[in-house]
């Protein structure tokens, strides 16, 4: 296990992408802290888990794990999130700040419409928490000389085109986790933690399957705007993810890759 015994938090894991990275994790030797707002979130979208508990698959993997509820829009939600995460195992290697989404309406989602109180929302639940949450850590990390984190932003914050200008507010907050990422890693570079992106495209979900026509989400409409002409599955976002987790990326920081099968082909 490439892993072995490392100590990973993935926020936003209860459901979707945050758990397929949680247990690629756990595969890797990984004994994982589940955060999320809501730990029965994937009841919501049925999604079928193999376990009671995200944690509890991952104990079935043979790793060990515990779940954190808390709303991470809120410093102390992250404080405390990782003050469990070191009284449970002593340490935080990895963390993986996926606590995120799109939940604004889209019809009221142009630039030229946003509501203060959208703007708001989208920058709360995708940039503060991925600050907070690094924030919190990262005086652990740098007293052991040594950490990873790896943020979660999305195309639409490398190409405002994808949706012709609409979700103009979660795109915005998503480039901003992108030049953080990039902030962040010049800054803690010199204490011997990395800090990367992964820019998911569009990802066949529980949620996308049950919200996609509702919330003018990408379909089948949109494969030929793919090369690839599918839409990404969770594996397909665990994949990177692994490679930044571990040393095959050792000599990779402050960069964002962008996982949409070729819809975005410009320097990220």
């Amino acid at each position: 296990m490439k892993l072995q015994d490392q100590v990973a938090i993935v926020t936003g894991a209860a459901r979707g992408i945050g758990r397929g990275f949680a247990l690629r994790l756990a595969r890797l030797g990984c004994h994982v802290v589940v955060a999320d707002v809501d730990l029965d979130a994937a009841r919501r979208f049925d999604e079928q888990l193999s376990a009671a508990s995200v944690s509890d698959e991952i104990v079935a993997l043979g790793r060990r794990s515990i779940g954190v509820q808390g709303d991470l829009r809120q410093r102390a939600a992250a404080d405390a999130l990782v003050a469990r995460a070191i009284e449970a195992f002593g340490r935080v290697d990895i963390l993986v700040n996926n606590a995120g989404g799109a939940f604004a309406p889209i019809e009221a989602s142009r630039a030229s419409q946003m509501s203060d109180r959208d703007m708001a929302d989208m920058f709360d639940v995708n940039l503060m928490t991925t600050v907070y949450c690094s924030q919190a850590v990262l005086p652990h990390m740098r007293a052991r000389r040594s950490g990873n984190i790896i943020n979660v932003g999305s195309t639409l914050g490398l190409d405002a085109a994808h949706r012709a200008g609409a979700y103009a507010h979660y795109g915005m907050a998503k480039t901003g986790v992108v030049q953080f990422t990039r902030f962040l890693a010049a800054e803690v570079g010199p204490d011997g933690i990395r800090v990367n992106c992964i820019a998911p495209g569009s990802t066949a979900t529980a949620r996308v399957a049950s919200q996609a026509r509702a919330r003018g989400m990408v379909g089948d409409a949109d494969l030929p705007k793919i090369p690839l002409r599918r839409l990404a599955t969770v594996e397909d976002m665990a994949g990177p993810l692994e490679f930044l987790a571990t040393d095959l990326s050792s000599y990779v920081t402050g960069q964002c890759i962008s996982v949409c099968g070729g819809k975005v082909l410009t320097p990220s």
